[in-house]
């Protein structure tokens, strides 16, 4: 494995444990593979896969880093420049014929007709979907951005941009950045409800010396800006702020982030694929919104369409911290009179890793009972330390109940739900939600955080005894690397992080629900608390059921339908 140098700078964080680089330099970046001429866009399909092409060989390739492999997947497919996966599709740019195509069953499929011919043929260079399903692309030497609005039609998103390449993003889908090759600058731009994208500025310049190159780009969650340079992939802060570089042993083209936890970043270049590790997190592709399978998925996995009866605002912004801007997706029932109950869904992934589209399903199934459902992004262990996460969560149920008029939410009426890590938040939410030091600064101050009713879903109670100490002493845990620290370097912090220890006369009815081969005694001792202190509780235990089995069918539907029980009783 060879090293090469990284320039790593501090990124401060909302935490009071640790500042850490926004670079893992524990880990050396990685050579994966070099048999390239020219490897460029990278796009991760969500499940267990790297899409890349090869402009110069007009291949399209597949890494697969669980056998450390790379595939061809389509051969003499013509010189594709970049590839981008969402809402279960992959889509290139298709640089030699001139138009943006989609790929699936082995063939491209043309979605926009090429302009010109020859050497006038206006050839899209770079590309990124936002959440509608609209595809911005880059044509370079035309110096102006495209963009294919949802249903097809192609209009001009940005008509005077020079010599325009890599393009991403912003989490929030409201502002576009483009990458422009020969200034070496990058410009952002606000994004318009038709798509067109206006009041460009200048963002940050790659002051490296004469050689060209601002190239493909992508972004993180927390919206940090990633560019491929002349020899270094360059980091930014939303405000702009330079974060870091990665010395990349050829020249970097493009890069996007990968793996399960999406803390990867690959680089592609010429001659090589290359991987860092981060300690910042990608996007993961949207799910599909239709009836579209999603990657990976099989027969066990709930659809992800949304319901004729329910309405999806994706990626609502619910709380900023600094320049860090906290998402939600917010599913809406359709034709239902006056105020409604409202659940906060809150995924899990062991405090580091995870995010809120892993509960799309559930999302929408409650949302499809009569629910406003509000799935949550929060910031995971690498990205900052506790209590940054539970805060998030907290501000999502003040920004709710500030914002309840707007999304037709019965304030008085807010629940939660969580799995695993989720399930731990929403414990902590439930009986922590006095402690100031759990309600941070992402806004709504004057709202409370109270839940009236909250469903855990086999996550744990207890952080000062009980298993999640004990591996902590044995450090292996992940709560050593979200808390910051071990039991015993860190007491007071675990104290502060346990649901348990916090439970008293005004906590919220919890209810838990964990599969039969899930260890249903985990919460005991909280559920005997609960009752001491007259709160009501219950368990519900679910045959054959394994961890995660409420993202599985069957029995995802027989949880639902006990979620809908519990909360119309409760809420």
């Amino acid at each position: 494995m060879t090293v090469f140098r990284i320039t790593a700078v501090l990124l401060s964080l909302t935490s009071p444990v640790l500042a850490q680089s926004i670079i893992d330099t524990d880990t050396p970046l990685e050579t994966l593979a070099t048999e390239f001429g020219l490897a460029d866009g990278p796009a991760w399909d969500g499940a267990s896969a790297l899409y890349f092409p090869d402009v110069k060989d007009e291949t399209l390739y597949r890494y697969i880093p669980k056998q450390k492999k790379v595939v061809p997947v389509l051969k003499d497919a013509g010189r594709i420049s970049a590839s981008f996966f969402n809402h279960g599709r992959l889509y290139l740019s298709d640089n030699g014929n001139g138009h943006i195509s989609q790929f699936s069953d082995g063939k491209q499929v043309a979605l926009t007709q090429p302009e010109g011919e020859g050497k006038t043929l206006a050839r899209p260079n770079d590309l990124v979907v936002d959440d509608h399903g609209g595809i911005y692309f880059t044509l370079t030497r035309e110096n102006r951005v495209m963009y294919r609005q949802p249903d097809g039609e192609l209009i001009v998103a940005v008509p005077e941009v020079v010599s325009p390449n890599g393009i991403t993003l912003s989490p929030d889908g409201s502002t576009l950045y483009v990458a422009e090759y020969r200034p070496k600058t990058i410009r952002s731009y606000s994004v318009q409800d038709n798509g067109t994208a206006t009041g460009g500025k200048l963002f940050a310049t790659m002051d490296d010396g004469e050689a060209l190159g601002a190239d493909g780009m992508t972004i993180d969650r927390a919206g940090n800006v990633y560019c491929a340079g002349a020899t270094d992939v360059w980091i930014w802060s939303p405000s702009g702020k330079l974060l870091g570089k990665i010395n990349c042993p050829t020249r970097p083209i493009n890069c996007a982030f990968g793996d399960s936890d999406m803390r990867s970043l690959y680089i592609t270049g010429f001659g090589g694929l290359y991987r860092q590790r981060m300690n910042a997190y990608g996007l993961p592709p949207e799910p599909p919104t239709d009836n579209l399978p999603q990657q990976g998925n099989d027969a066990t996995r709930p659809s992800t369409a949304v319901p004729d009866n329910v309405t999806l605002h994706a990626n609502v912004v619910y709380a900023q911290s600094g320049d860090r801007r906290l998402l939600a997706d917010i599913a809406v029932p359709k034709n239902v009179d006056g105020p409604k109950p409202c659940i906060v869904v809150v995924h899990g992934g062991g405090w580091l890793n995870g995010y809120k589209s892993k509960f799309r399903a559930l999302t929408l199934a409650l949302a499809a009972r009569g629910y406003v459902t509000a799935s949550i992004e929060y910031r995971l262990g690498y990205e900052a330390k506790f209590p940054a996460g539970i805060q998030d969560c907290n501000a999502a149920v003040r920004f709710l109940r500030a914002n309840a008029a707007k999304y037709g939410i019965d304030p008085d009426r807010i629940g939660a739900v969580g799995g695993s890590a989720g399930g731990h938040l929403v414990g902590l939410m439930a009986t922590g939600w006095k402690e100031e030091a759990l309600q941070g600064d992402g806004g709504h101050a004057d709202q409370s955080s109270r839940l009236k009713a909250a469903i855990v879903m086999a996550g744990p109670m207890q952080m000062t005894t009980g298993s999640v100490a004990d591996r902590s002493r044995n450090g292996d845990a992940n709560s050593n690397v979200w808390l910051g620290k071990t039991i015993d370097e860190a007491p007071e912090t675990y104290a502060l992080s346990d649901a348990y220890l916090h439970i008293d006369k005004d906590s919220a009815p919890i209810l838990f629900m964990t599969g039969e081969h899930d260890n249903p005694p985990r919460n005991e001792p909280s559920r005997e608390k609960l009752k001491a202190a007259g709160i009501w509780t219950g368990l519900k235990v679910y045959k054959d059921g394994k961890h995660g089995c409420w993202n599985l069918l069957p029995w995802f539907d027989e949880m639902v339908a006990d979620m809908d029980s519990f909360f119309r009783d409760r809420l």
